[in-house]
């Protein structure tokens, strides 16, 4: 029976960053993907992901045939599409990326670092023992046998299947189940259009009837390349998103006469992150730990991010051989304070993004009630800070739409509350009051009215 310090479930990008990681500090570690080796990286994503990812993690950027354009900012369009906000700024920056080239980069780093890759195999379940996870019971996607792997330490990073988090005991009283409020369902093609006018800006745009509770993108990849897509709200009877993109996506100008070369769907979590994210001997990262950007659904850099501290607290932890959910805590508090606040702030803009209809993001844009400077504050995990004379003169503006900036100023004080819940995230014996607080606020929001 196979034994490892670190078994790391899923090689997507954060999956082979963590396995990275522990094994650079000396560990064994064993990665599993279901794919096989050549096609791990492969995945339907909307390819973007920013620049300081990279910085700060000390990883090699995008390069060669891995980076397929560099980004500068995003247009963002009103559902009328009278309207457009430009945002730019350094944490904009990025690039569009063939996920394929970058995936196998990441994987070669993990292999070269000592991991052992276990492709073309399927985790079917935790092993657990003494209320602790102990490994994965596993199954050959080409050959019909079994295998239990043992593992000191367990990383779930198997993404929206999280098949572990959806299996860990229901009295550990973590979130195993999300609601589809809180999905996107996506569909996306890879397009050869006549030519780009802009290379360095990508597009999104804003229409509940297209697009209810998510958006539209267009993405370049090229001179002559696009990512284009839609993502809808999982809510009960929700839009088909592939009948919607052939519907309205592709009458837009810029995809006239283009090429289908490759599409597919799938879905993303678009929410704050799991209010806990470690158990006894285990750890979630990424997707399934419901970490991408709850705006746009990016999930690359926030993955990576997660992979690497989940992995150093392991590494800590088997250090002191600890494997306890209180021994992996340290994890919870340095993403959260890192990322997850500002990811949690912008779950609750995203929830007064999707209370507002169409007319009302039609007339906050072209009025600016709501502007550019407000969707970079939050996109950057920043406070919307309304002073006095900004306030009149919104005020002035918005005569006919007093609801929406009431509503807006809510959304600003609710972002500030939970983000300063997140930066001060609670001791094991605390998290229970703490998580009451959190939802709280949600429940706040999801009750906000915008007449």
């Amino acid at each position: 029976m196979p034994k490892f310090d670190i078994i790391v479930v899923g090689a997507g990008t954060g999956g082979c960053i963590a396995a990275k990681t522990g094994a650079k500090m000396g560990y064994k570690v064993c990665l599993i993907d279901h794919k096989p080796n050549q096609e791990i990286g492969d995945k339907i994503c909307g390819d973007a992901i920013g620049k300081h990812h990279f910085d700060r993690l000390g990883i090699a950027p995008p390069r060669d045939k891995e980076q397929a354009s560099l980004i500068k900012g995003i247009d963002i369009f009103s559902p009328d599409v009278k309207t457009v906000f430009r945002t730019k700024g350094e944490g904009l920056h990025g690039f569009m990326v063939n996920r394929l080239e970058l995936g196998q980069r990441l994987l070669g780093e993990a292999i070269s670092s000592g991991v052992e890759l276990r492709d073309n195999t399927s985790v079917l379940m935790p092993i657990m023992e003494g209320n602790y996870v102990k490994g994965v019971t596993a199954k050959s996607t080409i050959r019909d046998e079994k295998i239990e792997l043992i593992g000191k330490i367990v990383i779930d990073a198997s993404g929206m299947v999280a098949v572990i988090r959806k299996q860990v005991p229901l009295d550990w009283g973590l979130e195993r189940e999300i609601l589809g409020e809180d999905i996107q369902i996506c569909y996306q093609e890879i397009r050869e259009v006549s030519t780009i006018e802009e290379l360095d800006f990508l597009q999104i745009y804003l229409n509940h009837e297209v697009s209810p509770g998510g958006y539209v993108w267009i993405f370049p990849k090229g001179e002559n390349i696009v990512n284009a897509g839609i993502g809808i709200q999982m809510k009960k009877g929700f839009l088909n998103p592939k009948e919607q993109f052939y519907k309205y996506v592709l009458t837009n100008p810029l995809l006239k006469n283009s090429r289908k070369i490759r599409g597919g769907g799938g879905i993303v979590s678009t929410r704050r992150p799991m209010n806990c994210m470690v158990g006894n001997g285990v750890l979630f990262i990424g997707d399934a730990a419901n970490q991408p950007n709850p705006i746009h659904g990016g999930g690359i850099g926030p993955s990576m991010l997660s992979g690497q501290l989940a992995a150093k607290t392991a590494c800590v932890a088997l250090e002191e051989e600890d494997f306890s959910k209180t021994g992996l805590w340290p994890y919870n508090s340095e993403y959260m304070a890192e990322y997850g606040a500002k990811t949690a702030s912008l779950d609750v803009f995203r929830l007064f993004l999707q209370k507002c209809s169409d007319m009302d993001l039609n007339y906050g844009m072209s009025n600016r009630l709501i502007m550019e400077e407000d969707i970079l504050k939050a996109s950057m995990g920043e406070d919307l800070k309304l002073n006095i004379t900004d306030k009149a003169q919104r005020v002035f503006r918005g005569i006919r739409r007093l609801s929406f900036l009431r509503a807006l100023g809510v959304t600003a004080e609710k972002m500030k509350e939970i983000k300063e819940l997140y930066r001060n995230f609670p001791k094991p014996e605390d998290h229970a009051q703490w998580s009451l607080k959190v939802e709280l606020i949600i429940k706040e929001m999801m009750n906000l009215t915008i007449s």
